[in-house]
């Protein structure tokens, strides 16, 4: 026969459950706002049922029920969701670094528009055009004198500007490396107190929540993934164990390196300093100024592995390196930005020499000797340098004639107003009584100078819309499957009350049959006579 004070332990434990249970109800709600917080549930399971298999057991029809325990308060959380989330986050990071380099070079160049370079061009070709009617005209000289100087201001203005744009990107990786460090030590960091909790049978279930919203940021900047490590001990099965993260490329294979072991940025307790060369990304020569890469990169470095940026993974690092500029495998210069001001360079190199041999090839107002250059351009930085050239301070040597001491003549005019025509490919040009032979040092060979730069800003419009679309569908499947995890893992108000009202009603359930066990032990212990007289 059973205890008689087997229905009171009965329900005590019914009563201690319901009020955990209760107890994490409460906890919930205080959280509902809290983010990157998982609801939390007590799973009930069955005690240990009396008499246990054994030869002496009672002899009664069957084993009896002894109630309701704890076995565990866990959160509610989809791992497969967060695996799918950073995956997105990861891509949206990337695309959203792109768009932003792309938006900020849209607005330095400024075209199609009334101040950006082809305009500016446009109107040197028409004051050339102007003066060819009126050669002898000091006004009209004096117009293309001035355009032509809006056009080196304008080379100036959009090297300058990319440039600047182009440094601000590299303090950006700077800032982004060091906001990877912080990640990494503090995940490490949370990792140290799970695995000092696990062992002892616990569920560190708010660790395990901000672990989890930390990686969820660090997969924006690069793309990882997570290795479990069981924390041993009296660790339960259910247990996370700490979390090894480890970088992957974009096609979610592991970055080796040279012993083609797995690259880790944290191991447990431990985490690998992510830098680029030279320390970049820290404070390196204790000023108490994170330092920014001057120069293109060419690889990264975790824990003192290099990494090739050409393997390196996705992320909005990423795209903020190819933005910046980085060097590929052969050495190549590659990058939005550098590859941008190579082709200003080289436009206005070949802009100025052209334009030069051709100028060269007219005369002057009553010049006896043919003309001098028109613009000084050196390389390298053809763009920064490029310059009216001192002889055009007087605005008698401005070739519009083709002509020995024919003043009137304005058919070299009309040449240098065709300059952004001339097709670079044909070597020798014939116009109107003179024939030019291009240099063969042009860094441009196909086309024209206003096609090549057409096709550039062509490119730019067309690489800036790519980025946002693929930016804006990023986004849209990130929130897809944020929206599939909140509907998992977060707190609904709803759900709680109504858990609150069920746990309220198990818990008085069992408070009254505890009433009703002391009313029958009462009847049994006074109630039932006196015996023995």
């Amino acid at each position: 026969m059973g205890s008689t004070f087997h229905g009171l332990e009965v329900a005590k434990r019914g009563m201690a459950v319901q009020q955990m249970a209760l107890y994490t109800t409460s906890h919930n709600i205080a959280n509902a706002n809290t983010l990157g917080y998982s609801r939390q549930r007590v799973n009930f399971v069955q005690s240990e049922p009396y008499p246990p298999a054994s030869l002496n057991r009672q002899q009664i029809p069957g084993q009896m029920g002894t109630g309701v325990e704890a076995g565990s308060i866990e959160r509610v959380r989809e791992s497969f969701l967060d695996i799918q989330y950073r995956g997105e986050n990861n891509k949206l990071g990337y695309w959203e670094a792109r768009a932003d380099a792309l938006k900020k070079m849209e607005d330095i160049m400024n075209e199609p528009s009334d101040s950006g370079l082809s305009k500016t061009m446009d109107q040197f070709w028409q004051a050339l055009q102007d003066l060819s009617v009126n050669p002898e005209n000091e006004g009209a000289r004096s117009v293309v004198r001035q355009r032509g100087l809006a056009v080196v201001e304008t080379f100036h203005y959009l090297y300058d500007s990319l440039s600047q744009i182009k440094n601000d990107l590299g303090h950006e990786i700077g800032v982004t490396i060091t906001e990877i460090n912080s990640l990494a030590q503090q995940i490490s960091q949370i990792n140290q107190q799970i695995s000092e909790v696990e062992p002892n049978g616990y569920l560190p279930n708010d660790l395990y929540d901000e672990r989890d919203r930390l990686i969820d940021e660090l997969s924006k900047l690069v793309n990882v993934q997570v290795e479990k490590v069981p924390s041993g001990g009296n660790a339960l099965k259910i247990a996370e164990g700490t979390y090894n993260i480890y970088l992957v490329d974009s096609n979610g294979n592991p970055i080796l390196d040279s012993n083609n072991q797995k690259i880790y940025l944290v191991q447990g307790n431990h985490m690998n300093a992510f830098s680029l060369p030279n320390g970049i990304g820290g404070d390196i020569d204790g000023d108490g100024v994170k330092e920014t890469p001057t120069s293109d990169i060419d690889n990264v470095q975790i824990g003192g592995v290099s990494i090739s940026i050409t393997s390196f993974p996705s992320g909005k690092l990423l795209g903020l390196i190819e933005s910046f500029g980085y060097k590929d495998a052969s050495g190549n210069v590659k990058g939005i930005y550098p590859e941008m001001i190579n082709n200003l360079d080289n436009l206005a190199y070949t802009f100025g020499t052209v334009f030069n041999a051709v100028h060269k090839e007219g005369y002057g107002l009553n010049s006896a000797a043919k003309a001098p250059a028109f613009f000084d351009v050196t390389v390298p930085g053809a763009a920064k340098n490029i310059k009216l050239s001192s002889a055009m301070d007087d605005l008698s040597n401005i070739a519009a004639s083709t002509k020995q001491g024919v003043s009137g003549n304005g058919n070299n005019a009309l040449n240098l107003a065709s300059v952004g025509k001339i097709l670079l490919s044909s070597g020798t040009v014939n116009l109107i009584d003179v024939s030019i032979s291009l240099p063969t040092s042009l860094p441009l060979t196909s086309g024209t100078i206003q096609s090549n730069y057409q096709g550039w800003i062509g490119k730019l419009g067309v690489d800036g819309q790519q980025a946002e679309r693929l930016k804006n569908n990023s986004e849209v499947l990130r929130q897809s499957v944020e929206e599939r995890r909140q509907s998992v893992s977060s707190v609904s108000l709803d759900e709680e009350m109504t858990n609150m009202i069920k746990f309220q009603h198990a818990y008085n359930a069992a408070a009254r049959q505890i009433t009703a066990i002391d009313e029958m032990l009462d009847k049994i212990i006074n109630g039932m006579g006196i015996v023995g007289r």
